[in-house]
């Protein structure tokens, strides 16, 4: 009797319970986002320095050579950095911009890196060196970056970071999304790098604003904000010279 009263408890709160956890992809969702809103994201944001906000692709798209000058999974097309990612890598659209991503408050608004398998890589052929840092969003669950002075995360390690989960925000954020704490992370090192593994729990964690060469993640301008800044300094420099025409 024991035995069949602790079964059916089980089945009643541990259906529940796993009702209850949280992933960074909401499989109730379904993308709406069209393709051409995808490439908006993806143009609104100037190539100045290399950061990584993984804007312009699609949801549960495969980076690839997206960032190589070449196509992405579904096909969309992005700068080229010389930089690849292995097949597991894969981009989401926060589910409040139109994709299905469980998450809010992202530093650069609406596209993330996750995974849903293995532990993906980025290589870079060229190599960097100094640092490189990021943001991280992990509910629940800690995570890690390792440096490798090889491609594919292979040779020498030269630097490792674990970080712990960044816990929630329990009212949401923009305006849903569980996954809505980012925080930094900074990773230091000496020689020249060429690869990164990303390390987590599969669906549990995000990355966006990946910056090259600073321990510091920097954020790129809007296109759109650039020209209103152009347009206030011209509209000053007329104001000034009809002032020095006045007098």
């Amino acid at each position: 009797m024991k035995k069949l009263f602790a079964l059916f408890l089980l089945l009643m709160f541990g259906g529940y319970i796993f009702a209850q956890v949280q992933t960074i992809q909401d499989p109730s969702k379904k993308a709406t986002i069209t393709k051409e809103e995808i490439q908006a994201m993806g143009q609104n944001y100037s190539n100045r320095v290399i950061v990584l906000t993984f804007e312009g692709l699609g949801d549960q798209d495969p980076i690839n050579n997206f960032y190589d000058g070449g196509l992405s999974g579904q096909g969309y097309t992005g700068p080229d950095y010389n930089i690849q990612f292995s097949t597991n890598a894969l981009s989401i659209i926060d589910q409040d911009a139109g994709g299905t991503g469980n998450f809010a408050n992202e530093p650069t608004p609406s596209t993330v890196l996750f995974f849903l398998s293995g532990n993906p890589y980025m290589d870079v052929p060229a190599g960097f060196s100094t640092g490189f840092s990021c943001f991280y969003t992990s509910v629940t669950y800690a995570g890690s970056l390792t440096v490798y002075d090889g491609l594919g995360g292979t040779g020498n390690i030269l630097a490792v970071s674990n970080f712990p989960a960044t816990g929630t925000n329990p009212t949401g954020g923009d305006p849903s999304g569980s996954f809505n704490i980012w925080q930094i992370i900074s990773v230091p090192f000496t020689g020249v790098a060429k690869s990164v593994v990303f390390g987590g729990v599969q669906n549990q964690i995000g990355f966006d604003d990946i910056t090259f060469g600073s321990t510091t993640p920097g954020v790129e301008t809007p296109v759109s904000n650039w020209a209103l800044f152009i347009g206030i300094g011209l509209i000053l420099v007329f104001a000034i010279v009809r002032f020095r025409r006045i007098l």
